[in-house]
């Protein structure tokens, strides 16, 4: 093959194609180089960490969520735990009759 055709055979190949081509060779050079593989290594650490901070910030909106569900519900708990109020005793007159006096 000469030159001038592998330039028009890359030329008519679509661009999508050529893309995933470039990243294969782009990842197969990277996969010998060790400070790449060590990159790859952090990169993929780093994701995880992400999904993890995601799975964590999900469960505290849950709690959240059940936290206020627990705070009415004391609320109602205290409510009726509350001594009903018992009748007022009858209050003793302020001053007691005196008996009429006899006359004499």
């Amino acid at each position: 093959m000469t030159e001038a055709t592998t330039d028009t055979k890359t030329k008519t190949r679509h661009p999508l194609s050529q893309l995933s081509s470039f990243s294969d060779d782009l990842l197969d050079k990277a996969s010998k180089n060790p400070a790449a593989t060590k990159f790859l290594q952090v990169l993929q650490s780093a994701t995880q960490l992400r999904d993890r901070v995601d799975d964590l910030s999900k469960r505290v909106r849950g709690l959240d969520a059940l936290e206020q569900q627990v705070a009415e519900l004391e609320k109602r708990v205290a409510k009726l735990e509350k001594p009903a109020r018992k009748p007022a005793p009858p209050k003793p007159p302020k001053h007691e009759e005196k008996p009429a006096e006899k006359p004499v």
